[in-house]
């Protein structure tokens, strides 16, 4: 049997995180912004999607290349990450965007968790990549709008897989990598965040 490219659409997984998480913006250029500073920055872009909703409607992306054992090969283009604001809230574009980087935590487990259930089940694979995308609109964290919501409205994580596999070995891969994907089954299942703060 010839190898052939199949696509593997796991279940969509509907996402909505409560705004309970406190960040705190740092940059190189300037790591002290205080709240007139924030507020001068995101104005206009609150000001513009009041005026065009559809502007803050954004797609973000992420996408891994399954290794050599077991392991899956992402690629942030930064040695050390540091997160900020994106430019959709009125970031430079020089951090890392933390929507970007959950993407690319849920591409990494659900890559390694493929590959060892592929390797736990008999199944080779001969190549692979992991695609996830999570739509957001950036109206919800910037309290534009009480309606648009405060996290990705959606997330879609996908397979294209070079194998030999038949429908039955793909259907029992994808429900097991499903199963024991821990950043799959934490963001698919509302899981809680408990949160403390101390004062130094």
């Amino acid at each position: 049997m010839q190898a052939t490219a199949i696509t593997c659409a796991f279940k969509k997984a509907a996402v909505y995180l409560r705004p309970n998480i406190s960040t705190h913006y740092t940059s190189k250029t300037n790591p002290y912004m205080n709240a007139a500073e924030l507020k001068e920055l995101q104005t206009p872009i609150k000001e513009k999607y009041k005026e065009q909703p559809d502007s803050a409607l954004i797609t973000l992306k992420a996408q891994g290349n399954i290794g050599e054992g077991i392991s899956c090969k992402v690629d942030t283009g930064r040695d050390i990450v540091n997160a900020g604001l994106h430019p959709a809230t009125g970031g430079d574009g020089m951090l890392a965007c933390s929507g970007d980087m959950l993407l690319e935590a849920l591409v990494a487990c659900a890559g390694v968790t493929l590959k060892a259930v592929a390797t736990a089940i008999g199944v080779e694979l001969k190549s692979g990549t992991v695609n996830a995308e999570g739509d957001l609109d950036f109206r919800g964290t910037l309290g534009v709008s009480k309606e648009a919501s405060v996290g990705f409205k959606q997330i879609r994580l996908s397979f294209d897989l070079q194998t030999d596999a038949t429908e039955e070995q793909l259907a029992s891969l994808a429900k097991l990598t499903e199963r024991y994907c821990v950043i799959y089954q934490t963001i698919s299942g509302g899981t809680n965040i408990e949160t403390s703060y101390k004062l130094g």
